[in-house]
């Protein structure tokens, strides 16, 4: 036994210290999260993996990087308004993000660069004096291309687990960035096809049915009881 002096650790809480309707019934029975606890296993084998693992990038393409004519409609966007086609894939990559947004950054990245070369080249022509801004607003656009629309080939390569193909992402964009959009929609688009609910078929009830009760009236009166006859109707 302690020392009965000793002052106690516990303190009682009184109606002011703690009101009683501050507490809401269950609030301190809800389950919490802990991260080390939280253990990532193999679907396979049902192993813990490490932290750091990362699943294996070995899943091929649906489709090439020259398979353009496989969707005429994502082609033809992807030509004549790449900005349009890379802000749909990027929302449907990421739904927090608008398609207005990607599809702004786009236009001022990558056409913006190409369209101040052109009006320079258009209005001041091709000399020493303007070839300096023409080269440096197409390195700007090209490189744009590829850093910007490069990191979201990559994170769609991440989600799912896809190759390079034919290249590092970057680098596919750099060279081939209308082909690489509109893989990247045809990508994602079989993709989503695959978790499309199937129609369910639906079968009509039979119909009710109701038990009724008829007294025999040729039964004998002999009988203590007289006897009954259930039919089934059909309603």
């Amino acid at each position: 036994m302690g020392d009965g002096n000793m002052q106690s650790r516990y303190v009682r809480l009184t109606k002011d210290q703690a009101p009683l309707e501050d507490i809401t019934p269950g609030e301190l029975n809800q389950p919490i999260q802990v991260p080390q606890l939280i253990v990532h296993r193999c679907e396979e084998c049902g192993q813990p993996l490490p932290e750091s693992y990362q699943p294996p990038a070995d899943e091929d393409w649906t489709t090439g990087i020259c398979g353009c004519l496989q969707d005429t409609q994502s082609c033809w966007r992807g030509m004549l308004c790449p900005c349009v086609l890379f802000g749909e894939n990027v929302e449907t990559l990421k739904e927090e993000i608008p398609w207005q947004n990607a599809c702004v950054c786009h236009a001022m990245c990558v056409e913006g660069g190409m369209a101040v070369a052109a009006a320079t080249a258009l209005i001041h022509g091709i000399d020493p004096q303007t070839s300096f801004l023409i080269s440096e607003s197409l390195l700007f656009a090209w490189w744009m291309c590829g850093i910007y629309t490069g990191l979201f080939r990559q994170s769609l390569q991440k989600k799912y687990h896809l190759k390079n193909s034919p290249c590092d992402p970057c680098l596919v964009h750099c060279c081939m960035h209308w082909c690489a959009l509109c893989q990247e929609h045809r990508e994602m688009r079989n993709h989503l096809s695959d978790h499309v609910a199937m129609q369910m078929t639906v079968i009509s009830p039979p119909a009710l049915q109701a038990m009724n009760i008829h007294h025999n009236e040729s039964a004998p009166s002999t009988s203590s009881l007289p006897s009954q006859e259930l039919a089934i109707t059909t309603i």
